[in-house]
């Protein structure tokens, strides 16, 4: 895996899509994903090297700041944040459940990383605003405390940009909740 990925979340299809082309000619970076998100704007998932990440996020924002929605950079993201994106988390059993949510899509992603980085915990899900009108959220287990560490630490990652919505920690959930979420 790369040292460091990087988020940018646009307004506009159109800008997105120009942004996207503009981070490959700047720098080694390699798409992860790009593509349209409710409703209706762009993300751009990056990797490389945490310079041509920065590099690339930067002349994303300068190229169209006026609908970018947000950004960030992530040096050494946690190894759980691909499976969770793609949904090819392996959870064997799921002692305390927490669920997190943000109005953006950048947000969450940011958020899972501190949550992975914090506590022994598995990311279950990031669902990133496909579905949710723009918002996203996030899934993970563990034990109890480990589970209230992590959603503290990930709400307090995102709250001062106001992107934090709700969150949630469920004790031993129901065998019929965790066999509709696995």
């Amino acid at each position: 895996m790369s040292k460091a990925i990087g988020m940018v979340e646009y307004k506009t299809v159109s800008s997105g899509v120009v942004a996207a082309d503009a981070m490959v000619k700047t720098s080694e970076v390699s798409i992860i994903e790009a593509q349209t998100v409710c409703p209706g704007k762009y993300i751009v998932i990056i990797s490389g090297d945490l310079s041509a990440v920065n590099a690339a996020i930067e002349t994303s924002k300068e190229l169209h700041g006026k609908h970018l929605i947000n950004s960030f950079v992530l040096g050494n993201p946690h190894k759980s944040i691909f499976p969770a994106i793609y949904g090819a988390t392996k959870i064997e059993e799921v002692s305390a459940l927490g669920i997190m949510e943000t109005y953006d899509a950048t947000s969450i992603i940011v958020a899972a990383d501190e949550a992975a980085k914090t506590a022994i915990v598995d990311l279950i899900e990031l669902r990133i605003a496909r579905g949710m009108c723009g918002k996203s959220y996030l899934m993970l287990t563990g034990d109890v405390a480990a589970v209230e560490a992590a959603i503290e630490k990930a709400k307090a990652a995102v709250a001062e940009e106001g992107m934090y919505l709700d969150s949630s920690v469920i004790a031993h959930p129901d065998a019929k909740i965790r066999e509709a979420i696995l």
